[in-house]
């Protein structure tokens, strides 16, 4: 077998991150991630991770490598360029709302470290959607594929109307369009998982982004029942999304050493693992293949990675797992994946997409 994750820790950068981070540990996580976006802004950006042996095609877009930042680590859209010259072959900013709001009040925000998890209950915080439309405008022509993931605010009467005028905004803007449905920290707003209000959703954001928009990638939550996930399957078919995003933090709390166990809020990291493998497994079930999947929540390492394409999954994301192991982790992922695809006989991601057992 070969051992993917054994080599992160004598990658000097690897090395450099598990020293630092003791210190980064005491800072309190909100800050230490504001920390982190300001660091990142005065860097020079990289230049967007070139296609290699992992390049694939999905929604019809060409994507360097699988391997995509989950949106949340850049919620405003401040250093997209900075997370692709890293080696991910994708960035996904937001949630943005259209109009600026605070969250909800802190802490919001705790790492377990016991158990490489995190628990958050932010509440899409974000500056809004103009702001960050004129910032990503700016960034036109540098390349890369920058994924605009869009929610509704909080006080919103008419939440479908938020997110038809967010697509709206930024249809001239992303490489994708992510609707985000599932966050458990906006009060109500998983109601629109449900069948009825799903459909009404998804019609208006179609109508907002035209017929020659992006496409639009569906991102629900792990907590969902088997009816839930067959209907939502059907619509996603009927309504030919470009992908479906599995998933999103979960509300559920499996066995955690943690002292911030008991906090409210989503939980993402290591502890989700289980439970997104097989909401990507049920998903990939209901739609026979026929959608796009991308897989979400406990991705630390290649071997994750690779065993969610190899359950169903086209792409892959993360973000919890770069609190613990540094943001050299993308670029650590990627060579891990190339080695396992090797090493299971296959020529290309598409070919070994659910391909397990």
């Amino acid at each position: 077998m070969i051992d993917t994750r054994r080599r992160r820790c004598h990658e000097p950068g690897a090395m450099l991150y598990r020293l630092a981070r003791p210190a980064l540990f005491l800072l309190d996580p909100e800050r230490a991630h504001r920390l982190t976006i300001a660091a990142l802004k005065r860097l020079p950006s990289g230049a967007p991770a070139p296609a290699g042996p992992l390049a694939t095609r999905v929604a019809g877009l060409e994507f360097p490598n699988p391997l995509g930042l989950a949106a949340g680590f850049d919620k405003d859209g401040e250093v997209p360029d900075a997370m692709l010259g890293l080696g991910f072959g994708s960035v996904e900013v937001g949630s943005i709302t259209p109009l600026p709001q605070a969250g909800n009040p802190r802490p919001r925000l705790f790492r377990l470290s016991e158990d490489e998890g995190v628990i958050n209950r932010m509440g899409f915080n974000n500056g809004g959607g103009e702001a960050a439309a004129a910032r990503l405008a700016a960034r036109r022509g540098k390349g890369g594929i920058v994924g605009i993931n869009v929610g509704a605010n909080k006080d919103s009467p008419d939440r479908i109307a938020d997110y038809a005028r967010m697509t709206a905004l930024m249809t001239p803007l992303a490489s994708y369009l992510a609707v985000n449905i599932s966050s458990p920290n906006t009060p109500g707003l998983r109601a629109l998982q449900d069948e009825a209000a799903l459909a009404g959703l998804l019609e208006a954001v179609l109508e907002a982004r035209g017929s020659n928009g992006p496409p639009v990638f569906l991102k629900v939550a792990p907590d969902l029942e088997p009816a839930d996930i067959d209907a939502i399957a059907r619509l996603a078919l009927d309504r030919r999304l470009g992908a479906l995003m599995v998933g999103n933090t979960t509300i559920s709390r499996p066995p955690l050493a943690s002292d911030h166990a008991a906090e409210t809020g989503g939980l993402s990291g290591a502890p989700l693992r289980p439970l997104a493998l097989q909401r990507l497994r049920d998903f990939r079930a209901a739609t026979g293949g026929a959608i796009p999947l991308v897989g979400v929540g406990g991705i630390a390492s290649a071997e994750d990675a690779w065993q969610r394409i190899r359950a169903g999954a086209s792409l892959v994301q993360l973000y919890s797992a770069m609190v613990y192991e540094g943001p050299g982790i993308a670029a650590r992922i990627v060579r891990g994946m190339e080695v396992l695809m090797q090493r299971d006989g296959f020529s290309s991601v598409a070919e070994a997409v659910g391909t397990e057992g």
